[in-house]
């Protein structure tokens, strides 16, 4: 996977941060497909503001890759 390539998100990680309503925030995230913005440390860097009704770029998650799969 690269930056630019589109994503589905179809699980949520195991271990989440508590708090800041990140659960919640990943588990709207599934079903959704999004283009990867950034590639650090073995994540994948999604702008996922849309989930939360604002512009993308407003919110963003750092996934693992065997949570999303690849969209042609």
């Amino acid at each position: 996977m690269k930056i630019g390539d589109l994503v589905e998100v179809v699980a949520v990680p195991a271990s989440l941060p508590s708090g800041m309503g990140t659960q919640a925030l990943f588990e709207a995230c599934v079903g959704r497909v999004f283009p990867i913005e950034g590639i650090e440390n073995g994540l994948l860097e999604l702008h996922v503001g849309e989930v939360v009704g604002e512009k993308n770029y407003m919110h963003s998650i750092w996934i693992e890759p065997e949570c999303v799969r690849l969209r042609p």
